[in-house]
């Protein structure tokens, strides 16, 4: 278990397929995965554990589990990502906090760690969040790490997505 990240209440550390039941009560959970163009069943949930193990060797980074330090269970993800936002590879914050973890500050401390270990260990100069324009939740959790309004365009999956964004210049 390789641990990246500690804040007060977290620890976040590369998954592994050991994390499997744990990261299905997340993204198996249809009220989280709501703004999603899918659902995820068992293969999906495998294949994106596997897809992060591969992000950790080819990247150095991929999403995270989120772990509370008291009993280090896993109750999410959270890590940067190369995502194709608006047609470009763009470093994305992204994070899932399982349904009964929700509204505890969770997925703001995991995400707030994330953006200082991306500044200070990569060389972007902007760091983005994006979600399906109807998923406030999620894009109120970016802009509670600083992040502001880049923009909205028409996309496949989501119909319209919503891009929020920080520079390093706005952490000065």
């Amino acid at each position: 278990m390789k641990k990246i990240i500690e804040t007060e209440r977290l620890f976040l550390r590369e998954m592994t397929m050991d994390d499997f039941d744990a990261y299905y009560r997340v993204l198996g959970d249809p009220s989280i995965m709501v703004h999603y163009p899918y659902s995820f069943d068992e293969k999906r949930v495998r294949e994106w554990i596997e897809r992060n193990m591969k992000r950790y060797q080819d990247d150095g980074f991929g999403l995270w589990a989120v772990c509370l330090k008291e009993t280090g269970e896993m109750i999410g993800d959270c890590g940067l990502t190369l995502q194709n936002i608006d047609g470009q590879m763009l470093p994305e914050i992204g994070y899932h906090i399982r349904a009964d973890q929700q509204r505890k500050g969770y997925a703001k401390e995991a995400a707030a760690a994330v953006r200082d270990w991306a500044f200070a260990n990569t060389e972007y100069p902007a760091l983005y969040s994006y979600c399906k324009y109807t998923n406030v939740g999620s894009f109120r959790t970016a802009e509670s790490i600083g992040m502001h309004f880049e923009k909205e365009y028409p996309d496949e999956a989501n119909k319209i997505t919503h891009v929020s964004v920080i520079r390093r210049e706005d952490m000065q």
